[in-house]
């Protein structure tokens, strides 16, 4: 564990909390809506956002002069500090307890519910797992615990390594295509307010991080796949969510939403696959 590394101070922060707003404004959804060519017609007051569309909200309000050198926060909210410079989304659980509609104001209540730290083949990892309950008018709306991993710097001239990889059933009846191309990444990232250089800038991803392309965002690959799922079960509303991310994409080439019912009815089942057959993000989604 790095020198700088006190797990007995980090698990102090367990119960940090913060409290914010804001309001479910029109514009946000409308142009990720266009950003993800969805046929849906114009958002209007009133209507029912989207299922993972509240990555649109919330966003973090951070000045340049507080940001790590590869453009993401030095301070993670109410994840304390760390000397661990590399961030990621590892998955999320999501339950909708009411529908949130355009032009409500909200209330967030976000809180540090655990982090513990391992020390795996890549080195050391910092795991935090913050819960998120999110008020509308008529009471609690969202409950959500988003799971994320902090790793060490990639050492000079070392190219980054994959996790093991799985293969996502066979026999998925739903599959869609998708092309990760540069300018979906950066606009996503502009609508997230996210300044991740990962995402938008080639040169420090694959030089400095050493991966082969721009990486797409894992909150990009929930709303794919949520929205697949909404697609494929039109007129049944999606009451939780969960998912899990095993492997980064890229946008050096297209890769594949697939998807089927639960043997009972009452959800479905989805995957992003990579290029090379395997899951890059599972999911499952419970409908009503």
């Amino acid at each position: 564990m790095p020198a700088t590394l006190d797990l007995d101070e980090l698990r102090s922060h367990i119960g940090r909390a913060q409290t914010s707003t804001d309001v479910i404004h029109a514009g946000p959804a409308n142009l990720l809506r266009l950003a993800l060519g969805r046929s849906e017609p114009e958002y209007r007051e009133g209507d029912v956002l989207p299922p993972a569309w509240l990555a649109l909200y919330f966003l973090p309000r951070v000045a340049s002069d507080a940001l790590r050198p590869d453009g993401s926060p030095r301070d993670t909210g109410v994840v304390p500090p760390l000397t661990l410079p590399r961030r990621m989304f590892a998955g999320e659980r999501v339950r909708l307890h009411a529908a949130v509609r355009i032009g409500e104001t909200l209330r967030r209540e976000t809180r540090l519910a655990d982090i513990s730290v391992k020390h795996g083949s890549t080195g050391t990892l910092v795991f935090a797992t913050v819960t998120s309950r999110v008020y509308g008018p008529n009471g609690l709306a969202i409950e959500e615990e988003r799971h994320t991993v902090f790793r060490e710097e990639v050492k000079a001239g070392e190219r980054n390594q994959a996790p093991r990889r799985e293969s996502p059933p066979s026999d998925a009846p739903w599959r869609r295509r998708v092309t990760p191309d540069p300018v979906l990444l950066f606009r996503f990232s502009a609508l997230t307010f996210n300044s991740h250089r990962i995402h938008y800038d080639r040169a420090w991803a694959m030089e400095v991080e050493g991966y082969p392309g721009l990486v797409v965002h894992g909150p990009l690959t929930t709303t794919l796949l949520i929205d697949f799922a909404r697609d494929q079960n039109s007129g049944r509303r999606i009451a939780a969510y969960s998912t899990q991310a095993r492997a980064p994409l890229f946008d050096t080439a297209p890769f594949e939403l697939r998807g089927r019912p639960t043997g009972n009815g009452r959800g479905s089942e989805l995957w992003a696959v990579t290029p090379e057959g395997t899951i890059a993000m599972s999911a499952e989604v419970e409908l009503d």
